[in-house]
């Protein structure tokens, strides 16, 4: 029989469902994530899975806020680090979305894994906005639309790559963070392809309306690019993810030379959406080589001024 999924809220912290062994387990993956941020969480996700091992195969449920619930299986190294409290996900992402939460926007989640961002950016606290989960992997499809179901279904699921054009790939990899189509490769999971403007030939999305856009698609940022060239023209903001393993900055030069886009990036040290014109602040930004880092690209007015009265804001907090 399967068992309930265990429950964790991140704003108490209380634990329930929960046996010994599984609470114990929780402490070292809370303590683990907090040592290991320490070091951009080397050796956690590898530490994690080991000790899933010895756990029951069950799901954990951590409520993110009170209108928002993300599941995934007890012990994942890759969403554990949810356990420690003062975890934040991919904060400049987050500084983003809740700072848009009075845009009618659609947020189109490509590469969307379990929907973590579909399920915050769909919650009230975040403004309730729609939400286009796409994620090609059979092995994470249905844990995303398990996700949409416990979340009122409020947001959409597709089960496709995203490329350069419609048609099938072969999809590949032994992490499930880290599923990709990117290369010659003749094993692994057929999947169907589109591209992003492809929702707009489909009627997903209207050309007229506002669109944040996270390509997570490990590898073939570019070729989605090349697939979104009217999306991006429009009301829309590229969320890019770029490995800090790359010390080319291979999306980030592609941004800024070959496309309309502005290019920008989070600085930590000015806690502002910085414009680049010159790739070599992602070397000093770009610190650790075995995580990714996101990088912004827009061509729309609207949307540079509101990144423009973010940036205002952080100015004030500091001061």
């Amino acid at each position: 029989m399967v068992q309930p999924p265990i429950q964790f809220d991140r704003a108490s912290g209380a634990l329930e469902g929960a046996n010994l062994w599984e609470r114990t387990a929780a402490l070292a993956l809370s303590t683990g994530s907090k040592i290991s941020s320490h070091f951009s969480h080397m050796g956690y996700i590898a530490c994690a899975n080991l000790l899933r091992k010895t756990l029951p195969e069950r799901n954990i449920a951590v409520r993110l806020n009170e209108d928002a619930v993300f599941e995934f299986p007890y012990g994942d190294g890759y969403w554990s680090k949810l356990l420690n409290r003062s975890y934040h996900y991919e904060d400049e992402l987050e500084l983003l979305f809740k700072d848009s939460a009075d845009v009618d926007y659609t947020l189109i989640d490509c590469g969307a894994n379990y929907g973590y961002w579909s399920v915050l950016v769909s919650s009230r606290p975040f403004g309730s906005r729609k939400a286009i989960a796409i994620e090609p992997s059979g092995e994470n499809f249905p844990k995303l639309a398990n996700n949409a179901d416990i979340n009122g279904k409020r947001f959409e699921t597709m089960k496709c790559a995203i490329g350069a054009a419609r048609g099938t790939a072969k999809l590949s990899g032994t992490k499930h963070e880290a599923f990709s189509i990117a290369g010659d490769q003749s094993d692994g999971e057929e999947v169907p392809v589109i591209a992003l403007d492809n929702l707009l030939d489909d009627g997903k999305v209207a050309l007229d309306g506002k669109y944040l856009i996270k390509l997570d698609v490990e590898g073939v940022e570019i070729e989605a690019m090349k697939g979104g060239a009217r999306l991006m023209r429009g009301d829309s903001v590229l969320l890019c993810e770029e490995h800090g393993s790359d010390r080319k900055h291979t999306v980030s030069r592609y941004i800024l030379e070959e496309t309309p886009l502005a290019l920008m990036v989070y600085d930590p040290s000015s806690n502002r959406l910085e414009t680049v014109t010159e790739l070599s602040i992602l070397d000093r930004i770009k610190v650790s080589t075995h995580v990714g880092y996101n990088v912004f690209g827009t061509a729309s007015a609207f949307w540079q001024e509101r990144i423009n009265a973010l940036n205002a804001k952080a100015v004030r907090r500091v001061q």
